[in-house]
């Protein structure tokens, strides 16, 4: 398949891919083994994603398991609130993660019985309060399913670098939010990448290292 004309500085993005490949396949199979009973800590992280970076969204993790605390709020907040693992909007995202822990027994139940990544999202972003299209497809990606795009800053800033969006996203509606997801789509069928391993790829690039 040829690659399109318009898109630029693919030299240095395959080079890439043949250095880290490897890693990144093997990343995408550790988030393909993930057990049913680690999907709540791998919702806790990506509800507390938006806005803190994703190193402090882990260790709030952590601390939050060590609590195994679900009903307060109050208390919740305060383990957001630690210097730690600092995370924004602390209130909030506590209120989001108490909602989310009762309604966990159904959210497990979707996932489980609709196949569909595309459907299992579009549930999520409904009946999830704190996920949007976003945040539920980093939490879909980290339980294993493949081919939803993780549209964030990191993958926004390198679409526009290689000309497959042709300015910045200042904001991203349900329809927009489709649109580029397809366009990145076409640009790894291009070069016989996957967006899978392109969205970590461009993590790579940007961070130097292969997070989740």
């Amino acid at each position: 398949m040829s690659t399109p004309a318009r898109y630029a500085e693919l030299g240095e993005l395959l080079e890439l891919h043949r250095q880290w490949s490897g890693l990144i396949r093997a990343r995408l199979a550790q988030f393909a083994a993930v057990r049913e009973e680690e999907y709540f800590d791998e919702l806790l992280y990506c509800l507390l994603t938006p806005q803190s970076s994703a190193r402090s969204a882990a260790r709030a993790v952590d601390a939050l398991l060590r609590a195994d605390r679900w009903d307060d709020p109050a208390f919740l907040a305060g383990v957001l609130r630690d210097r730690s693992a600092y995370i924004r909007f602390h209130n909030t995202k506590a209120r989001n993660i108490v909602e989310a822990r009762r309604r966990f027994p159904l959210i497990r139940e979707r996932l489980a019985s609709v196949p569909d990544a595309e459907e299992q999202r579009r549930w999520l972003v409904t009946n999830v309060t704190g996920l949007g299209w976003k945040e539920a497809s980093h939490f879909l990606r980290n339980i294993g399913r493949r081919n939803l795009a993780i549209l964030d800053r990191h993958i926004l800033t390198n679409l526009v670098h290689h000309r497959v969006l042709s300015a910045p996203i200042s904001s991203l509606s349900a329809r927009r939010y489709a649109m580029i997801e397809e366009e990145f789509r076409r640009f790894g069928a291009s070069l016989g990448i996957s967006i899978d391993e392109l969205d970590l790829l461009f993590w790579s690039r940007q961070t130097g290292e292969i997070l989740k």
